[in-house]
């Protein structure tokens, strides 16, 4: 095309295209003297010709593929600078939701409807120009537009920013963000984010509701759009209103486009929520919340008389609890907040006052660890005059973060009750002593002397004979003095020939329950049996020996049982047994970068994962020491698991005095 002449690439791209690593890309500069040399950059991060690089790929023989979407993305990155590229995507992002608000026009008027962008886009905020100048651009978004439609398409290109540039980007944790979308805003209303970075878990809250995964009945993008989510609305009950702000103006905008997309009703607004509320006499139904951490020029000075600190002046060293403040006056009585804390902030001593006064009042219900070292989610209820409970939730999750929701379910039902395990009530009145320390870790429920027996002589037995197996689990794979280059197809190919049908889940199933058993993210990530379930419907995609599971994060699973149906989040690759082993498939789905389905990347990428040509003798070859690999994997996890339990018990054992040292050889 000849819009690809004044286009660069970078070593990261090169490799993407190429469907090889970086340091494939660097071996190709120093081995070869005809390789392109660079047109811009730095010595540390050259910039190439993407035209030139083309046409050497392909004098070389390397796998070369280059999508509209790939053309579209690497035009952007070479017509601004970096400080500017995410401003650029927003602007590409308000073209996109004009497209799907009014697609006649486009196709009636082309160019000359793009004086109706602003009109038709009054709901983006911010005060930056949204006008796209690059003509050729604007032509190859509608087009990309035409083929996936706006909202994948705008998905693509901000999965490829946020890629560029995940340092700089405030992200939410996938699996957090939902917990926490679970907990505060399970029952819809009106949900709040007032530090909402990109839309995480705004577009959590909205995934809730059924309506994320839209993008495949999008691609008409007419008026009919406005019917359907009111009917959609109506039949969901309680509808959902999305509010949020963001200091970052150009995250703002991300933000906004992303849930408008997506049908949302909402209203994004850019700011500093603690000194400039622009949301304020709009009472949430749940806010949801990851503020940022340690600030300590968060308006300590000007803010010191504000009517929001009801629980007390934040030091001005506790920034998080100006959030928790906040994040309370926000909502209405009787609502919930999830929020983010750094682990300090539940012992840190100038907090003390705080934490005090917001147990008293019966604000703070629950404060769970959600992995070592943090973050925590503090769970708090606006009081509304109700008596306040006795006792505080506490969990420590570690990594298993399907503890938390069974724990708070249980304590909304009865705050008074006894919780075991790794989760427990601690009776508020003894919380309240000159520390006020609410760190799970602190609070971890003491053994009794036979039960302490029986676990750590469980665990010991059972990590001794799981790790004897380490030695025999490693697989027969030789080493090559030369490295091999093999033929290769992507994922995409190998389904238009019939070797793969690719599935998913219906976009709003349930998982929660009913008679039928369904294979969850979770589960597939953990190599566990089914743990969801949901109810019977023609729709379902039920797993079948052979098919090959993989997550968002990246996860592959061959599976080896049926009788379950697919889960949400999850992609199901069915192979023809005759013509391609399933596990080769998954060996090379597991290991390739562009198989690995970032939380922020786009569909667009997934089938251009790429596979080798081999006969299938020589796959079945690959498939066994993936196999083996992944046994491995699996026993590795579970030895690892086994290990923690016991270190943690014998820690326990040791301090409370269930355990005593022993001679060495005893």
């Amino acid at each position: 095309m000849e819009e690809s002449q004044e286009i660069t690439v970078n070593a990261g791209d090169i490799a993407r295209l190429a469907g090889v690593g970086r340091a494939a890309v660097s071996n190709w500069r120093r081995r070869h003297e005809d390789f392109p040399q660079p047109v811009g950059g730095t010595a540390s991060s050259p910039l190439f010709s993407l035209p030139e690089i083309a046409v050497w790929l392909r004098a070389n023989g390397k796998s070369f593929e280059f999508s509209l979407g790939d053309l579209v993305w690497q035009r952007m990155r070479t017509s601004v600078d970096d400080l500017r590229l995410g401003e650029l995507v927003a602007k590409v992002g308000a073209f996109l939701l004009f497209l799907r608000r009014e697609p006649t026009a486009w196709r009636d008027h082309g160019m000359k409807s793009l004086t109706r962008v602003a009109e038709v886009t009054t709901d983006l905020p911010g005060s930056a120009d949204l006008r796209l100048d690059d003509v050729a651009l604007v032509r190859l978004v509608a087009e990309l537009a035409a083929e996936h439609g706006p909202l994948e398409v705008f998905e693509f290109l901000f999965g490829r920013y946020a890629e560029a540039h995940s340092r700089q980007l405030p992200v939410t944790r996938d699996d957090v963000a939902a917990l926490m979308v679970r907990l505060a805003a399970g029952d819809g209303g009106v949900v709040l984010d007032p530090a909402c970075g990109v839309g995480t878990l705004l577009l959590g809250a909205d995934s809730h509701e059924g309506w994320a995964d839209a993008s495949a009945d999008r691609k008409t993008n007419d008026r009919a759009d406005a019917s359907t989510d009111r009917e959609r609305d109506s039949r969901a009950g309680r509808r959902t209103i999305l509010m949020g702000q963001e200091i970052n103006e150009t995250n703002a905008l991300l933000t906004a486009v992303r849930v408008l997309l997506r049908g949302a009703e909402a209203r994004i607004v850019a700011g500093d929520s603690l000194r400039e509320d622009r949301l304020a006499g709009e009472p949430a139904d749940a806010v949801v919340c990851d503020p940022p951490f340690n600030e300590r020029v968060w308006g300590h000075e000007e803010l010191a008389g504000d009517p929001r600190w009801e629980y007390g002046l934040p030091p001005r060293g506790e920034s998080e609890l100006a959030w928790v403040q906040h994040c309370l006056a926000r909502v209405r009585p009787g609502g919930l907040v999830a929020i983010l804390m750094p682990t300090a902030a539940a012992s840190r001593r100038p907090g003390k006052r705080i934490r005090g006064n917001l147990l008293r009042a019966g604000a703070l219900r629950a404060v769970v660890t959600l992995a070592p070292g943090g973050p925590d989610l503090w769970m708090l209820r606006r009081p509304d005059g109700g008596r306040p409970p006795s006792q505080l939730l506490v969990v420590d999750a570690g990594d298993d973060l399907s503890i938390v929701e069974p724990a708070w379910r249980a304590y909304l039902e009865n705050p008074e009750a006894e919780l075991s395990g790794e989760s427990r009530t601690v009776r508020i009145i003894d919380l309240l002593d000159d520390e006020v320390d609410l760190a799970p870790s602190r609070h971890r429920p003491q053994h009794g002397g036979l039960d302490f027996l029986r676990d750590f002589t469980d665990a010991l037995a059972r990590f001794k004979e799981t790790s004897a197996l380490l030695p025999d689990a490693t697989p027969a794979l030789q080493p090559l003095a030369e490295r091999q280059d093999l033929p290769t197809t992507t994922v995409g190919e190998l389904a238009k020939a019939g070797l793969i049908t690719i599935l998913q889940a219906p976009a709003r199933m349930s998982a929660d329950e009913g008679p039928l058993p369904v294979l969850t993210a979770d589960d597939t990530a953990a190599g566990a049996p089914p743990s969801g379930r949901t109810t019977l419907d023609p729709a379902l995609v039920m797993i079948r020996p052979g098919d090959v599971v993989t997550t968002v994060l990246g996860a592959v699973r061959v599976i080896t049982h049926s009788g379950a149906a697919l889960g949400p989040q999850l992609t199901l690759y069915r192979v023809d047994p005759q013509r391609l082993d399933s596990g080769f498939l998954a060996g090379f789905l597991r290991s390739a970068d562009a198989a690995r389905v970032h939380p922020s990347s786009s569909r667009l990428d997934v089938r251009r994962a790429r596979v080798p040509m081999l006969p299938l003798s020589d796959q079945r070859m690959y498939g066994t020491a993936f196999r083996e690999l992944f046994d491995l994997e699996d026993r590795l996890r579970e030895t690892r698991t086994l290990g923690e339990t016991l270190i943690r018990l014998g820690f326990d054992g040791l301090v409370d005095g269930h355990l005593r040292p022993c001679d060495q050889g005893a």
